[in-house]
């Protein structure tokens, strides 16, 4: 009995130690082949469940304004992403996130479905919907930190900077134009998850270093504002359709403020027209009216005329083949100065007809009409100044006196400048500089003069034409300032009928352009407000913006009063073109 117990207890321990052995072997030989024939693949399996290759992008450069005050900047905002794998009811989830976020249900559901570690749900979401989707407690929803665009000054030359699309690429104005310049740069990497399958935060010194490159303008803040304001209140008395303010330093050609009415607010650009996004100022061609008149005096005075040489005015009516030129007044004998300051079409027209058509033609387009100024923002217009050759008589005629040829806002400033700086013309800055993430300045611009187009006594002696335009008796003496010696030009063009010959009855564009002071001009500016009702002369709805713009930028700069000169405004004694 006991040997045959012996026995069995011996088979039972070596057959326990042959399955020992057995086993351990099995052991080795799986986990040499774990370690050694599939170790690859498992280390990505684990590595796909607990890390993500992920495209990091750095956030938008600013744009700033002359004085470093932010116009465009990104701040902080929240990322929406799942882990699929986790969410035990796509169907609920997707319909929760949904409600909150605006999104398409049903792709939603599709994305949450799947078994996938990782996807997007969306992109920089307002911290209401972040802290509504937190109150959820949703199990595989998380939340990522990112930036999204902001514009701390809402509308604040809104036209001019344009502003970004949902994967914060510019799609309107300087962010457009110099996205490749503002976007931040890029970097593949894997990010590390959490055990709930939330991405651990990124290096935030990494995303420093892909910040895209800032922009500093020529534009003030302060003068960009009060123009606006100005801009508006304009607009709204004369219950006009839209108006355009800028601002320019002759002597530089820097644009200090580029103001348009009405506005928007980029933060919320989906709310608008695409009509509201157009910098105006740049993209859009119109007829100038009588402003035209000071360039067609300073070209008589370089081909040899005085400011005293006469011409003969025709009593208010002057025709030219089957067209009849009227003047508001009746006038004979003008010399050029009284053909400024009383705005005589008929007198501009003697003046052109004497010249010829080539003479004005290569006086204007020295002067930037009928050419793009180059001043580096998108949709610029080069205007309409048809070639000389085919100008007909009365083709000269109108254009002397602002018909028959469109300029942009800023080619008129431009050539407004050129006569306040001496006749040098200065291409117009609206770029100062460009500037690293870093601070350092790697590209900086300096005025630039395109070319001389009158001689500096040609330029004085138009500069006191401008000046008697708003004296008693002139055109523009609503921009009368006191203090100081102000040249200016007003003009009140018909608008064109639209697909048909001819112009409006009705409707008007009413422009006003100057600087001061005369002997040494700080500031040029154009005011153009577009379809005023009732008033509608440059002289009664231009020129009171006009010099509302250039006493409050005087003040803000601490320009002071000329010596010995105090001018009153005078109260027009008619009408005024």
């Amino acid at each position: 009995m006991s040997k045959n117990f012996n026995k069995r207890l011996k088979q039972r321990i070596i057959v326990i130690q042959v399955l020992i052995v057995v086993s351990i072997f099995l052991m080795g030989a799986k986990s040499f082949d774990i370690q050694i024939f599939k170790a690859r693949e498992l280390t990505q399996k684990a590595e796909s469940d607990y890390s993500r290759r992920l495209t990091i992008k750095g956030e938008r450069g600013q744009i700033l304004d002359r004085s470093m005050n932010k116009l465009a900047t990104s701040i902080d905002a929240i990322s929406i992403t799942a882990c699929p794998s986790k969410i035990k009811d796509p169907a609920i989830t997707a319909e929760k996130l949904s409600k909150i976020l605006n999104i398409n249900r049903k792709k939603l559901q599709d994305t949450l479905s799947s078994q996938r570690m990782f996807a997007w749900v969306t992109r920089r979401v307002s911290p209401d919907q972040a802290n509504q989707i937190r109150q959820l407690n949703l199990k595989g929803i998380y939340f990522e930190n990112d930036s999204k665009r902001f514009y701390p000054n809402r509308g604040l030359a809104a036209q001019v900077i344009g502003f970004t699309g949902a994967e914060d690429s510019g799609l309107e104005g300087l962010e457009f134009k110099y996205n490749s310049v503002l976007e931040g740069s890029s970097l593949k990497i894997r990010v590390k998850r959490d055990g709930n399958g939330g991405t651990l935060d990124l290096d935030k010194k990494k995303r420093a270093e892909l910040k895209g490159n800032s922009i500093v303008l020529t534009i003030d803040k302060k003068i960009q504002f009060l123009s606006e304001q100005t801009l508006e209140r304009t607009v709204t008395a004369h219950r006009a359709k839209s108006g355009i303010a800028l601002v320019m330093r002759p002597q530089t050609g820097e644009l200090l403020a580029i103001a348009h009415f009405p506005q928007f607010n980029p933060n919320n650009f989906k709310g608008y027209d695409n009509e509201a996004f157009r910098n105006r100022a740049i993209t859009d061609a119109f007829e100038p009216g009588s402003t035209m008149k000071v360039f067609t005096a300073a070209a008589a005075l370089e081909t040899g005329f005085t400011p005293k040489s006469i011409f003969f005015c025709e009593n208010g009516t002057y025709k030219i083949g089957t067209f009849t030129i009227h003047d508001t007044h009746p006038y004979d004998w003008l010399s050029i100065n009284q053909i400024i300051k009383f705005s005589s079409n008929i007198g501009a027209s003697k003046i052109a007809g004497t010249l010829g058509n080539k003479v004005l033609y290569n006086y204007l387009t020295d002067f930037g009409f009928g050419d793009k100024t180059q001043v580096g923002s998108p949709g610029e217009t080069s205007g309409n100044l048809i070639p000389y050759r085919k100008w007909s008589r009365i083709d000269t005629s109108a254009i002397s006196f602002g018909q028959g040829i469109s300029v942009s806002a800023m080619q008129l400033i431009t050539g407004i400048s050129a006569i306040a700086n001496n006749g040098n013309l200065m291409k117009p800055m609206l770029i100062k500089k460009i500037i690293s993430n870093k601070g350092k300045d790697l590209r900086v611009y300096h005025p630039e003069t395109i070319r001389r187009v009158i001689s500096q006594k040609s330029a004085r002696q138009v500069k006191k034409m401008m000046s008697l335009v708003v004296e008693e008796e002139g055109t523009g003496t609503k921009a009368a300032m006191d203090g100081y010696t102000v040249c200016g030009k007003t003009g009140t063009a018909q608008k064109a009928l639209k697909n048909k010959r001819g112009y409006s009855k009705n409707n008007y564009i009413s422009v006003f352009a100057g600087f001061a002071p005369e002997d040494n001009p700080e500031l040029a500016i154009l005011v153009v407000v577009d379809e005023p009702r009732k008033q509608y002369y440059g002289g009664d709805v231009a020129a009171p913006a006009f010099k509302t713009i250039m006493a409050e930028s005087f003040n803000y700069l601490n320009i002071p009063p000329e010596k010995n000169k105090v001018m009153i405004a005078l109260l027009p004694t008619g009408e005024k073109n």
